[in-house]
Order: structure tokens, then sequence, then C-alpha cells
């Protein structure tokens, strides 16, 4: 009997992940359609647009860039992921090397990781000086802003992920021969750096969450709610041939967060370290 009740307990359960399996793949087909839809009218209107993904390591960043441009055409659609600068790049301003990758009419730019490694990854783990860090803070909204002024569409979005959730992502990882080309000695002491990776977060949101450039955060404990609501903000806030009511861009309150809310939060939290 015991056997006969874990049995059926199995199956529903099966049932239910593959109920919501159908509903997340049926719901981010139509979003990538509207996806698509947005790309003809960014090349026939000759739109300049930049998304930049940040976050901590393993955060789900990669895999909504993936499904951003799954079925996007790729000479429209360009994906940048930067390896560390050449020690010719070192010499130059800082922004130089990111300033090649912007697009040109027509274009969608996604940056996976971008300029902001100056503001977090970079002074946590060394790799620049307390005063480089203070000047890129400094520098950054004046950056930004002639960017948007130039008429580049500008989306700042931070994957913002648990430490407990991070460390399962990276014994997964460990764990599967074919993610284990992602770990990296910079993942290894993100657990032991959490804090200090959390007051960088503070500084820079602080500092370049502009009304003009503003930052929104997307809780990525759910990979797959995260990708959809991403999507469904960053399409929200264009217009374009064909584009549903607005009812189908409604984002879940508890994914989708203001960079304003998200700095309130980081108050509160950044107060409970300290003692």
């Amino acid at each position: 009997m015991a056997k006969t009740k874990q049995k059926k307990s199995n199956t529903a359960e099966t049932g239910v992940a593959g109920k919501r399996e159908f509903r997340y793949q049926k719901e981010l087909r139509d979003l990538q359609v509207e996806l698509l839809k947005f790309q003809n009218h960014v090349k026939s209107e000759g739109l300049k647009v930049v998304a930049l993904f940040e976050g901590r390591d393993a955060a789900g960043k990669g895999g909504t860039i993936k499904r951003f441009t799954q079925h996007l055409n790729p000479r429209g659609a360009r994906v940048v992921a930067l390896e560390k600068p050449s020690d010719r790049e070192l010499t130059q301003w800082y922004f130089q090397r990111y300033v090649a990758h912007l697009p040109a009419a027509g274009e969608i730019v996604l940056f996976d990781r971008s300029w902001y490694n100056r503001a977090m990854v970079e002074p946590v783990m060394g790799f620049c000086s307390d005063e480089q860090n203070k000047r890129f803070l400094k520098d950054v909204p004046q950056f930004e802003k002639l960017l948007v002024k130039g008429g580049i569409r500008l989306f700042k979005y931070y994957f913002s992920v648990s430490k407990e959730e991070q460390l399962r992502r990276f014994e997964s990882r460990t764990d599967d021969p074919l993610k284990q080309f992602k770990v990296s000695p910079v993942d290894q002491e993100a657990q032991h750096l959490w804090n200090q990776y959390t007051v960088k977060k503070f500084q820079m949101l602080g500092e370049s969450n502009r009304s003009l450039t503003p930052w929104t955060i997307i809780r990525s404990n759910d990979k797959k709610r995260a990708r959809v609501n991403c999507i469904r903000h960053f399409l929200s806030q264009l217009d374009y041939a064909g584009k549903p009511d607005d009812e189908f861009f409604v984002t879940d309150p508890d994914i989708v967060i203001s960079g304003i809310d998200e700095l309130k939060f980081l108050e509160d939290n950044l107060f409970e370290m300290k003692q």
C-alpha cells in the first residue's frame, strides 16, 4: 500500500512539473515571437539598442541572453562577452574597448557583463585600484548619458541570486562535464567574498541608478521565471508594430524590482551585515 501511494505521489509530481514546463515553453515562445517583431522594428527604423546583463557569477545572465537571441537574426543582434583586457587595452581609456562594440543603426547589442566589471568584480578581486573604481563610478553616469543622448536605447539588468542558490549552481557545474568550463578561480572566491560584493553592488547602484539610465533588478533564483520576466520587461519599454496589449507584458513584482527599491533593500541588508 505504501509503495502504491508513493508511486501515485511521484506520478502526480511529474505531472505538475510537466505542466509547468509546458507553460514555460509556451510563454517563452510567445515572447520570442515578440522579440522578432521588435527586431524587425529596430531594423526598419534604424534604432540602436543596448542591453547590459550584470550580476554575480551563476546568476543566470548567460541563460537569459541565450533565450533573448535564440531566434533573432544574428545579422542584427550581437552578444558581446569580452575577455580580460590585453596589455594594450590596459593603457587605453577604460570605456574605449566597449565603445568599439556599440550598435550601428538597426542593431541590438547584448553585453554579457559590461563596463560595470570595474564596479564589482575588479575592485573586489583586486584587479583595479580604489582610485580607478571611484573614478569609474564618477564617470559612468556621464558616459551613459552621452550614449542615450546619442540615440542609444540603453537597458541595464542586474540578476540577483541568493548565496545559497549560487553555491548550489557552482556545485552542479563541478559535477556536470558540460558545465565544467564555466568554473573559474573567480567563481571559487565568490562565496567567500559575498559581503564585499554586496557592498560594491550597493555603491554601484547608488552612483549609477539615474532616471535617464535606471537599473532593473531581476530576482533569479528561479531561472525560468527570471528569463521570461526579463524579456517581458524589456519588450514592455518599447513600441513596435503589432505589439500586444499591455496586460501581455505584466511582470511578476517578486521577480522584477526597480533599482530604487533594491537600494532600499540593500540599506537594510548592509546594516544587518555590520551587526
